[in-house]
């Protein structure tokens, strides 16, 4: 029953991250436009849209190393009771 309550969130975010339209469509041509225009006249836009494409690139990295050091913390603990109960 314990692992039902931890595993029964995580696969109902799964499902609706699976199952959520993208609502984002098309939009690197009108960003990469106005970024080249912006840094054409010194400007510092560019920047942040790098910093943007960094966060969202690192955010699936940082949920799995999460979801990972979880894992080995929970069977480590699994493996302490085991111990003590020899």
């Amino acid at each position: 029953m314990a692992k039902l309550k931890f595993y029964l969130p995580v696969i109902l975010i799964l499902v609706l991250l699976i199952c959520l339209p993208t609502l984002a469509e098309a939009q690197c041509p009108m960003c990469r436009m106005t970024a080249e225009s912006n840094l054409a006249n010194g400007g510092t836009e560019g920047q942040g849209l790098n910093r943007g494409i960094l966060y969202m690139l690192a955010t699936p990295y940082l949920f799995i190393g999460l979801l990972a050091y979880l894992w080995w913390r929970n069977r480590k603990k699994e493996g302490e009771l085991e111990m003590d109960a020899e």
